[in-house]
């Protein structure tokens, strides 16, 4: 069959797009009691459905998970073969079923409802034996699937996965879930480094720290800048306070010049006023410094909190890290 691809994208979208449209005019107090239900919750919250709804019910139990809400998914057919013993009277269990009537779903719910579990029903029919089991309620509504067949769960699928990211960031909210605690669950990856990584993980420190006094020379200085392969050299006073940077650009200013470089001193040709940073900061913000300037610079000295000159930091180390 020779159809136009792109219009079908767009019906399929439009289709899925009303149904949020009538998700949005389902929300009433039973989602609000569902999401206060999950908030006291003294036990653990327990995700369970079959087929295409049990897919959705493993996102959503992650999705809670990742932002201050723990959460597991049973399997109904697992939880017939012993896996219900994973739940207790203090816990919540959230059932997911387009129809209802799903028996493999249904046949968890009495041995649920005889442990004493609260359960919270997500369904499209509120006359279904799953809304009699279930403690809240959710209706989800009569929903014209994307499928042309009006049978494979789509539009439900997309409506039932936002109503959970609803209720996971509601509940986020409520349990005042911040930067820190989503830092704490996401140690992995890019977003794990941006959020953890410290400058001073990164930093040249220690020997690997191009430092000079501004009372030593230019060659020194250039020498400095050599050894420790920076392409910049900090430049402090008596007390170990940052007073300065010369980097291979402001040499290279002079050399162009073509004065006599070594017959300077070192205050002649540093920046008085550098950027810098703290080792505690995350090495993320620092990244940004450096990238969002009207000029964006590649290097910075990195101070302690006695203001003392500790390291420095280069972008291409970032980089490296895959920040």
């Amino acid at each position: 069959m020779n159809i136009d691809i792109e219009s079908e994208i767009t019906r399929v979208i439009d289709i899925e797009m009303k149904g949020l449209s009538l998700l949005r005019e389902h929300i009433d107090s039973s989602v609000k009691n569902a999401v206060e239900t999950i908030f006291n919750c003294r036990g653990k919250v327990v995700l369970t459905g079959i087929g295409k709804s049990g897919l959705v019910a493993k996102k959503i139990a992650s999705t809670m998970s990742s932002v201050g809400t723990p959460a597991i998914f049973m399997h109904p057919a697992e939880g017939m073969h012993g896996d219900l013993g994973i739940i207790a009277a203090e816990d919540v269990v959230i059932a997911i079923g387009k129809s209802g009537e799903s028996s493999e779903l249904n046949g968890v719910l009495p041995s649920i409802k005889s442990v004493g579990a609260k359960i919270i029903g997500i369904m499209g029919n509120v006359n279904s034996t799953l809304a009699k089991y279930s403690d809240v309620v959710i209706k989800i509504g009569n929903l014209e699937e994307a499928c042309p067949l009006n049978m494979a769960p789509t539009t439900s699928s997309t409506v039932t996965m936002v109503l959970g990211d609803a209720m996971a960031v509601a509940l986020m909210k409520m349990r005042d879930f911040d930067l820190a605690d989503y830092a704490l669950l996401h140690p992995g990856g890019q977003i794990g480094k941006r959020l953890t990584m410290r400058v001073s993980d990164v930093m040249l420190k220690g020997g690997n720290n191009p430092i000079i006094n501004i009372t030593e020379s230019v060659k020194n200085c250039i020498s400095e800048i050599s050894r420790k392969f920076a392409g910049a050299v900090s430049i402090v006073d008596n007390d170990g306070k940052l007073i300065g940077l010369v980097t291979d650009y402001d040499i290279r200013k002079h050399i162009e010049k073509e004065e006599n470089i070594f017959s300077m001193k070192i205050k002649d040709i540093m920046n008085p006023d550098p950027v810098f940073v703290y080792e505690g900061e995350k090495a993320f913000s620092a990244l940004r410094i450096m990238q969002e300037r009207e000029k964006p610079i590649t290097i910075l000295s990195v101070l302690n909190r006695e203001n003392l000159v500790v390291g420095m930091l280069r972008m291409h180390d970032l980089v490296k890290e895959g920040l």
